[in-house]
């Protein structure tokens, strides 16, 4: 049920071979319900002025979409990304390594995240067993957040439908919750509580980024 690394296995690659990219083949209304389910959310915090909600949600959100689009050019250069997701499990497949929904889903995983902290986000947790200040609570819940998704990777990994593909053997659980995760959720749980200067630059040059990567690389065909 659980698959840890990937095997390097020529089922693998020849999976990855036939992933076709931006294909609306599996095409389905799923894809319309998705996104307003997504604008749902985001309109009623920004209603109810939960800005900082807000800020999380695009803070790991464009985290998500830089990592995508390096994962691509990585598989572009190498033969194969780190990551991918096969025909089968989508309606919708955006970049090699992520589908529609799954990116629907990143778009409100830093917001969920950031819902989970405490209400004092100083807090800090262990204070005297983990040294004189103990852990904070945001890098507890960042911690934790990426130790789940890992885990639920893992589990991906090894569904019937290959819904995520693992080609080199020393890419997996640990890796994807140490280099991915980790960054994923720490973007989301800290960038909220930034001096207002600090995290506007912040946002604007991650957003700027995506669209310039996206803008350049996809009619150049690399991604």
């Amino acid at each position: 049920m659980f698959v840890f690394w990937g095997d390097g296995s020529r089922e693998a690659m020849d999976l990855v071979d036939a992933i076709r990219v931006r294909s609306t083949e599996n095409f389905n209304w799923t894809f319309i319900f998705i996104l307003a389910v997504v604008f749902y959310v985001y309109w009623t915090e920004i209603h109810k002025k939960n800005y900082e909600a807000v800020y999380a949600g695009l803070a790991l959100y464009g985290v998500h979409w830089l990592y995508e689009i390096a994962n691509a050019v990585i598989g572009k250069v190498a033969g194969y990304p780190l990551w991918s997701v096969s025909n089968a499990s989508t309606t919708f497949i955006l970049l090699i390594g992520v589908c529609w929904e799954l990116s629907m889903m990143f778009s409100l995983a830093g917001i969920i995240s950031f819902k989970m902290l405490p209400e004092d986000r100083n807090r800090r947790y262990l204070a005297g067993k983990l040294g004189k200040r103990g852990i904070s609570c945001r890098l507890a819940g960042a911690l934790g957040m990426a130790l789940l998704f890992a885990l639920v990777e893992s589990f991906l990994a090894g569904t019937s439908n290959h819904s995520f593909i693992w080609v080199y053997p020393w890419w997996g659980v640990l890796p994807v919750f140490v280099t991915t995760y980790i960054p994923f959720f720490l973007a989301s749980n800290y960038v909220p509580d930034m001096e207002k200067g600090r995290r506007k630059a912040f946002l604007i040059t991650e957003w700027t980024l995506v669209g310039i990567l996206l803008l350049v690389l996809i009619p150049l065909g690399i991604i």
